[in-house]
């Protein structure tokens, strides 16, 4: 067993979450699709308060049409498998990076404290004005 799978199980014993996320990614060409998905995935191995320990990239899939103005694409996906220190922690993976699926795979019942809960929902909230400002969506108010 490597010593990042070690580290991941013993962090795992102190409390942190286990999970598998897929990220997919489309560019016009496989190179500059492999490319930026492998240093997305570089900079989420970074992160501080997780610890990715597997990334499995799959073969790349030619696309036709993938977008309207797009003819053809290239879509990579990986699968990267991680531990997170805490629900908020994988909370800011996932709308930091972006992946198109998460699954929790330890611990089977979270708890989560307040201020936690409050941490979570200050940068869920964060990220809808981002996309405001950003003139990308925001949420429409109605009286």
């Amino acid at each position: 067993m490597d010593d990042l799978k070690r580290q991941a199980e013993k962090r795992v014993k102190e409390g942190w979450i286990h999970s598998v996320m897929l990220i997919e990614v489309l560019a016009v060409t496989e190179e500059a699709a492999r490319s930026a998905l492998e240093k997305h995935v570089e900079k989420m191995a970074k992160e501080k308060k997780s610890l990715v320990f597997r990334q499995d990239f799959k073969p790349s899939r030619r696309m036709e049409n993938p977008l309207p103005t797009v003819p053809v694409g290239y879509s990579i996906i990986v699968e990267v498998e991680l531990v997170a220190e805490s629900l908020e922690s994988l909370v800011y993976l996932v709308m930091n990076y972006a992946p198109t699926s998460v699954e929790i795979l330890h611990p089977p019942k979270l708890t989560i404290k307040m201020n936690e809960a409050q941490g979570l929902l200050v940068s869920v909230a964060d990220l809808v004005h981002k996309f405001a400002r950003a003139g990308l969506g925001g949420v429409m108010i109605n009286s």
